[in-house]
């Protein structure tokens, strides 16, 4: 009987997962690969994949999960993760706030009339600050291996032409981290800083890796699969905290009320999602809506979240658990 019922709960999430596939590659067309990166140019608006993991082991997936592609705005959870594991909450934020700005991921607006320090460790500016707080304590390698054990992906590797890219035409980068050091706010030298933030967006992850951090941060900072603690439980509620306010940059409010979970995204097109003790959602469909997000993986995330009851204000019977 009971195994009867988990099959039953088996194939029906698996049939969730492939409707929810289906909605979202049929929304590809309508988005647009980044191009302000050159690099990122190169991506294939109609790939897209999606893939759900449980602390139970239960993978599924469909479409181009396997596929690498640069981090982006996504890593801004890791370099949080860091900041709040070395300098604890109280110092962190009082580098950065944790307000959502309303403004454009990489908007200068508040920051150059509202507030000498970032409204938000998710968009550009305030990930920048957090980096310049990690830049003189942590090397690359050490916030690499950090990605590699969030991600449970020993594969994430450096893309260099990512890299590269970015640091030939990051000029609006640049102009917010010397606008953070003509206000005394910036934490060590504004190139140095930004060669960290650059290679930290250029890591290579796929919708497995993401969905493996949705895990972890939907886990409480435990590896389901190998009971290892990456963080204090205490420092993972504020991440998932701030994602669900801003981690989908001016569109976090909608996806709030369309999808209800913690999630980040980036302009390579990836989303991370975790819902709280139960799974970890990794997307990947670099056609982007206007404000930056997988126009792809926010359809399919919208018809996975009605389906299983996903959000956090839904209350209704938890049928996956």
């Amino acid at each position: 009987m009971t195994q009867n019922r988990e099959r039953n709960e088996a194939d029906a999430l698996r049939q969730a997962l492939y409707a929810a596939y289906v909605i979202g590659r049929s929304w590809t067309e309508r988005g647009k690969v980044a191009d302000y990166i050159p690099e990122l140019k190169k991506a294939h608006r109609d790939d897209f994949g999606i893939c759900l993991m449980k602390k139970d082991g239960t993978v599924l997936s469909y479409g181009d999960v396997d596929t690498r592609f640069s981090m982006q705005s996504i890593s801004k959870t890791v370099t949080l993760a860091a900041a709040l594991d070395k300098f604890g909450f109280v110092k962190t934020f009082s580098h950065v706030k944790m307000e959502p700005s309303g403004d454009s991921f990489n908007s200068i607006i508040k920051l150059d009339t509202a507030s000498n320090l970032p409204y938000n460790p998710m968009i550009n500016a305030g990930a920048i600050q957090v980096v310049s707080l990690l830049a003189n304590e942590l090397t690359f390698e050490e916030l690499l291996a950090m990605t590699r054990a969030f991600c449970m992906d020993d594969g994430i590797t450096l893309n260099r032409a990512v890299y590269e890219s970015e640091a030939q035409t990051g000029d609006r980068n640049r102009a917010i981290a010397y606008l953070l050091k003509s206000k005394g706010v910036l934490q060590a030298d504004p190139e140095k800083t930004l060669d960290l933030y650059f290679r930290m967006c250029s890591l290579n992850v796929t919708a497995r890796s993401l969905a493996g951090l949705g895990l972890i941060l939907a886990n409480d900072g435990r590896n389901p699969f190998t009971g290892r603690r990456l963080m204090d439980p205490r420092y993972i509620r504020t991440i998932n905290s701030i994602m669900f306010t801003c981690g989908m940059y001016d569109g976090s409010g909608e996806f709030g009320v369309k999808v209800g979970v913690p999630a980040k995204s980036g302009v390579g097109g990836g989303i991370t999602c975790g819902v709280k003790g139960r799974m970890g959602i990794g997307v990947y469909g670099p056609a982007l809506d206007e404000r930056g997000n997988s126009i792809a993986g926010i359809a399919a995330l919208e018809s996975l979240s009605a389906q299983l009851h996903l959000s956090v204000f839904d209350y209704a019977e938890e049928l996956f658990g």
